[in-house]
């Protein structure tokens, strides 16, 4: 089920058929670089998709969805939006992942200011995040560009993190960029 389009991209609800794109990504040592638990084996692969095809379980209308390259119409990748409590406090990650074919073409912006503008104007949500490994320089440049803006280092049970951030703009402006 379609959630968002974008020009290139659509993102939908993850697939039982999505596993075996999926696994490729996750077994991909480059595109997983930057993750503390690494590549993941078949079977992870399929728990953390199971978990997943319906939307988060306590949050459905969170999750991971399926990226899907709209000229070729391959699955390229995942984002979305993931909760979190860190110190404490909730927070909603803008998640993004594409496969290293599809690097550099700015499509990961594309689906990061896609699931970010969902959260704020579709979901209403007060506040967006990006979790990023400090050596992630690409994913820095993706957070920046869509408006996150650095808050601290952070550190959890995956290891450290940098946050960045960006509360949810005032509806008057929310209405002038629909």
């Amino acid at each position: 089920m379609k959630i968002l389009e974008t020009r290139r991209l659509l993102l939908r609800h993850l697939e039982p058929d999505d596993l075996d794109q999926l696994f490729a990504l996750y077994s991909d040592s480059d595109v997983r670089r930057y993750f503390p638990e690494g590549t993941l084996s078949y079977e992870e692969t399929k728990e953390e998709l199971e978990w997943f095809l319906n939307g988060h379980p306590q949050h459905p209308e969170l999750g991971l969805w399926a990226t899907i390259h709209k000229e070729t119409n391959q699955f390229i990748g995942r984002c979305g939006l993931l909760p979190w409590t860190i110190n404490g406090r909730f927070e909603v990650e803008v998640a993004y992942l594409l496969d290293k074919a599809y690097w550099g073409q700015g499509l990961g912006t594309e689906a990061a200011q896609a699931v970010k503008d969902y959260g704020f104007q579709v979901l209403k949500l007060p506040r967006l995040a990006c979790l990023i490994d400090s050596e992630n320089r690409a994913s820095i440049k993706v957070a920046e560009k869509i408006g996150m803006v650095f808050e601290r280092e952070g550190q959890d049970e995956h290891g450290p993190f940098l946050l960045y951030a960006q509360n949810a703009p005032p509806q008057s402006e929310m209405r002038q960029h629909q």
